[in-house]
């Protein structure tokens, strides 16, 4: 099987001021993806995920194991593994501000050896197809923050590397430029054949266009799936039950001993109860005790869990042992 990207036992630290102590960022991590994968690199702050991508990106060399891109050892052969790789950090650092738009997508072109004439239709193509084109003259200075990342991705894409890395692709963005670098990415993602790596703490990006995540914690990988798995996983069967009237501390108490109930913010004189199950009969039940309390209810709503939810689980460790497996196993 061929891993267009090879990670194997890498370790790094760092010693710590005036002491004789190390910090250990990563404590070996072992990480594969194959040729076309998409894949969330997820973890919280101070995890060590940072630590793993620069090492991934060659700006830090590990202390112990190897990184390969394409076959090629990052440390050995640095320059010929950075071919296969294509970087969008978060911010304004891909893109060089006194240049215009189309200045910007030549100049880092002509960076990888690539000539005006040899990439002028698809620098055109790009223009278009990020909505660039109207701002094709202007300055990088000039342009919201929205219209700077969609640069830095076609830039990454003109590249025509193998694997492209995302680093935060949305953050700080607003909620129309944020969907529209979303459905980009799921274009990229589908249709362009990538190697995506995609670090991010928007969740709805994750669970829109990963096919599988890895989760970095306390500098190791404690969950390494496949999305949909992951929400099958963690899927449980919650209602919530809007009533008419107001449930007593009591009655709430008593629903609570039988089942995992939790009070939502009602409207006015309505209550409103999550309220999780474990089998499918027993949603009934849950009507027959509240009628028998005396509650109208008005309405009532499945809740359906999403990939933010199932991070959070994982990373404060409310965790089946089946998580752990590896999806490259």
């Amino acid at each position: 099987m061929e891993y267009i990207i090879d990670i194997q036992n890498v370790k790094k630290w760092y010693p710590k001021k005036k002491s004789k102590e190390v910090i250990e960022a990563v404590k070996g991590i072992s990480l594969q993806v194959k040729r076309g994968e998409v894949v969330g690199l997820l973890g919280p702050n101070g995890a060590g995920k940072t630590t793993l991508i620069k090492m991934m990106c060659g700006l830090l060399i590990p202390n112990e194991g190897t990184v390969k891109i394409n076959e090629f050892d990052m440390n050995a052969n640095r320059s010929k593994a950075l071919k296969h790789l294509s970087v969008v950090l978060e911010g304004n650092r891909n893109l060089y501000w006194r240049l215009t738009v189309k200045e910007n997508l030549e100049y880092f072109s002509g960076n990888r050896g690539m000539s005006k004439k040899e990439i002028s239709s698809k620098v055109d193509e790009l223009l278009e197809r990020f909505n660039l084109k109207g701002k094709a003259h202007e300055q990088v200075n000039t342009l919201s923050r929205g219209m700077q990342q969609k640069l830095s991705i076609a830039v990454a894409l003109l590249a025509d590397t193998d694997i492209i890395f995302l680093d935060e692709p949305t953050l700080g963005l607003d909620i129309e430029t944020s969907y529209e670098i979303r459905k980009l990415l799921t274009e990229i993602a589908k249709g362009e054949n990538k190697t995506i790596l995609l670090s991010s703490h928007d969740m709805p990006v994750v669970q829109d266009i990963c096919q599988r995540v890895v989760i970095v914690n306390g500098g190791k990988i404690i969950t390494d799936e496949n999305v949909q798995n992951l929400l099958d996983l963690f899927d449980t069967k919650a209602y919530s039950f809007t009533l008419q009237g107001k449930l007593t501390d009591a009655q709430f108490d008593q629903l609570s001993h039988t089942y995992l109930a939790k009070r939502m913010e009602g409207d006015g004189e309505q209550s409103v109860i999550e309220v999780t199950i474990q089998q499918s009969d027993q949603f009934y039940a849950v009507i027959e005790q509240l009628k028998e309390m005396g509650q109208s209810i008005e309405k009532i709503d499945r809740t359906m869990i999403d990939f933010e939810q199932v991070f959070m689980k994982i990373v404060k460790g409310e965790i089946r042992d089946e998580v752990a497996i590896s999806a490259t196993s």
